[in-house]
């Protein structure tokens, strides 16, 4: 009971790391996963929608703002807010009344679609022959304005542009080396990112120590007692599982799979990365014959960070260390895993299958 309790306080602690550490994103009034999400026509959506899967058809009407992360988008129907569409494929034949910010493959404004406000994009393909209200502005490998396309107001542009006779431009057209596209992250001191990684490992890192005291002890054991083990089975699972996750997407089926599989894949890097700090830190204590695991912790991890900032160096620290945190946390579930199985089998379980006890 006590390590199921310990367990469920993790997840939530985990969670509220991983929060801390993404990119604050506003949060949709409706949010639809799956492989294809459509909205009917004659459906309404009364707020935001935020769309994750294969394709999303919006046939109907979303009066608020649209932001898709999928496959494909296809707007046959009225989206009276804004549409932000990271996606292979966008294609609007419908009406968009706010501004487009469209990311992908293939963008293709067509005859019958209209944008109420501005058009940004950057794809490999931009096709334009509907109606853009405001300006558009547009970074693709090839853009077609065709002859019934109306641009409101300037059209800025870097790749190869033609132009069909008819197509009505009423600002003007010009081409720019050095077009900014798409969302753009806040300047912040260079400090910053340093101080604030730093941080929410040594947070993170306290929570495994606090919660899983034995096992974090046992991880550290093993990177030290056998570092190219650790390192070297480190390697193999960094390189063979983003395989076998793109080999498990090859399949419709699996593409939930896969999508899980990638997010469990980097925290388990995030963790293994603190294990690895963690574990270089206990090691230079015991070269002066000292066992702290709070300064080993705090130690290593601000050493490895100190490390990274030196250039390429740091970056080769930074993976050295992350594969031994993997290698030795891998091998130390796996021999949990062995002794549960001997102690049902009613054999003597390992030392390593001991539970975790607070000191």
């Amino acid at each position: 009971m006590r390590r199921r309790t310990r367990t469920a306080v993790f997840a939530v602690l985990l969670a509220a790391f991983v929060s801390l550490a993404a990119i604050p994103a506003p949060v949709a009034a409706e949010q639809r996963s799956g492989g294809t999400i459509v909205v009917e026509e004659g459906e309404t959506i009364t707020e935001d929608l935020t769309a994750f899967g294969g394709t999303l058809i919006v046939r109907g009407t979303v009066e608020g703002d649209v932001s898709a992360f999928t496959g494909n988008v296809f707007i046959d129907g009225q989206v009276n807010g804004n549409l932000e569409a990271f996606s292979g494929n966008v294609r609007i034949n419908g009406t968009v009344n706010g501004d487009v910010g469209a990311f992908g493959g293939n963008v293709v404004l067509a005859d019958d679609g209209r944008i109420g406000g501005a058009l940004e994009t950057a794809a490999g393909n931009v096709i334009v022959d509907g109606q853009v209200g405001g300006d558009a502005t547009i970074g693709a490998g090839t853009i077609t304005v065709g002859p019934t396309a109306t641009i409101d107001g300037d059209l800025t542009y870097d790749g190869e542009l033609t132009q069909a006779e008819g197509a009505s431009i009423g600002g003007q057209v010009s081409q720019s080396d050095d077009l900014t596209i798409g969302p753009q992250a806040p300047v912040l001191p260079g400090w910053f990112g340093f101080v604030y990684g730093l941080l929410v490992n040594l947070l993170l890192g306290a929570v495994l120590l606090l919660i899983f005291p034995t096992f974090s002890r046992e991880v550290a054991g093993k990177a030290s007692d056998d570092p190219l083990r650790s390192a070297g089975v480190g390697l193999l699972l960094f390189v063979a599982i983003p395989i076998a996750l793109f080999l498990i997407a090859l399949t419709v089926i699996g593409i939930p799979l896969s999508l899980t599989g990638i997010l469990v894949y980097f925290l388990l890097l995030w963790l293994a990365g603190i294990y690895g700090a963690y574990s270089v830190g206990t090691w230079l204590l015991s070269l002066a014959d000292t066992d702290n695991r709070w300064l080993a912790l705090v130690g290593g991890v601000f050493l490895v960070a100190v490390l990274t900032q030196i250039p390429i160096l740091g970056g080769l620290v930074q993976f050295v260390v992350l594969l031994l945190g993997f290698g030795a946390l891998a091998l130390n579930l796996r021999d949990r895993y062995r002794g549960r199985r001997a102690s049902r089998r009613g054999t003597t379980a390992t030392p390593a299958s001991s539970t975790d006890t607070a000191r």
